[in-house]
Order: structure tokens, then sequence, then C-alpha cells
């Protein structure tokens, strides 16, 4: 399994409950509110209007088929990556 790989999830949930419950340091525990918030919130609503109104365009083009292949467009475009 890969570095870092959870392998009884329940053991770990419980772990992790002790921690937060002995847990007397208001910097850290911002910190788990903080990481909570942000996974809570849907990354549209992050996003500027620019960038929604770009990613609405590029679902209505493939949505009307036009669309070009990944080797197409890493042909067109490889001399910037």
């Amino acid at each position: 399994m890969g570095k870092g790989c959870i392998v009884d999830i329940q053991a770990e949930k419980i772990r992790l409950i002790a921690l937060l419950a002995g847990l007397n340091n208001a910097k850290i525990l911002n910190e788990f509110i903080s990481l909570k918030k942000t996974r809570e919130e849907d990354w549209w609503g992050r996003i500027s209007a620019e960038e929604k109104s770009e990613t609405e365009e590029g679902l209505a083009q493939a949505d009307r088929g036009e669309v070009v292949s990944h080797a197409q467009a890493m042909a067109t475009y490889k001399k910037w990556l």
C-alpha cells in the first residue's frame, strides 16, 4: 500500500477523535476547523465570474461536439508545455 494509506479507517477515526478531545491548542483547533470548512465549500463558489463563464462556454462547446482529441491539443500547445 502507498505511503500514508490508512488501513483501519475506524481505528484512525477513533484516534483522531481522542486527539481532538484532548486538544488544548486553539491555533491547531482553528486549523482543523478551517480545513473542514475548505473541504465543505463547493469549488464553483470560489472561482471568478470569468472562470465560471469560460467553464460554461467550454461545456456548451463540448455539447455541440466542438472538441479536439488530447493528441491534437498536445500537438498544438506542446511549445508551451
